[in-house]
């Protein structure tokens, strides 16, 4: 049984290093694509070098399960073919981290989370760019970038990417990517959101070493 793993973007200005942080060194071979969503498995190209690549027994690992397709649906195409010619999936990190030999509840809710997820991500952006921008972004306190990063730093988020992704991506600090998002956010008039401990995690990396 060997592991062979897919990294997957869908742009080619977003990161994979991280994905490939996590593969590298279980997996035999590590094939890469960054392309947008399909439907078609046929028309992912480092899908199909996994795949003819891949053995009886053989697992195709992925860091999570959204790097199987870009939403749900997508996603259980690609399961569902995955399993019929008898080829495993495993899943690294997330509510579906573990070996799988079939379609499960659990993968298909971890799909799910994360289609609903980016789709909150993108309207949040989206009415945070408006709002601010009818405001014309006056007083508040000083900004430390431009709007062209500002914006790639909005639109790094609307595709998903981490906090740390969109910080080497565009240049600037984790502190200042986790401003600038927060502050899209807030723009819509909500109330400030409890912060998620992941964002912790990443602009306080310390905190795991000192809390285990």
């Amino acid at each position: 049984m060997a592991l062979v793993g897919l990294v997957r973007v869908s742009t080619s200005k977003q990161e994979t290093a991280r994905q490939h942080d996590d593969l590298d060194p279980i997996c035999v071979k590590v094939f890469e694509e960054k392309i947008s969503g399909t439907f078609k498995v046929a028309d992912r190209p480092g899908l199909q070098d996994a795949l003819r690549y891949l053995r009886p027994g053989d697992l195709l690992t992925v860091q999570e399960a959204d790097r199987l397709g870009r939403n749900l649906l997508e996603g259980l195409i690609v399961l569902n073919d995955l399993f019929q010619q008898g080829i495993s999936v495993k899943v690294l990190h997330g509510i579906a981290a573990g070996e799988h030999i079939e379609r499960s509840l659990i993968l298909d809710l971890a799909l799910a989370l994360a289609e609903d997820r980016r789709r909150d991500i993108s309207r949040k952006t989206r009415n945070g760019l408006e709002s601010a921008a009818r405001r014309g972004r006056k007083g508040g306190r000083p900004r430390v970038v431009d709007d062209d990063k500002r914006r790639a730093i909005l639109a790094r988020r609307a595709e998903g990417q981490s906090l740390r992704e969109i910080s080497r991506g565009v240049g600037v600090s984790l502190a200042v990517v986790h401003g600038e998002v927060q502050a899209a956010e807030l723009a819509v008039g909500q109330d400030r959101p409890m912060p998620d401990v992941s964002v912790y995690d990443e602009l306080l990396p310390s905190r795991r070493t000192a809390s285990a």
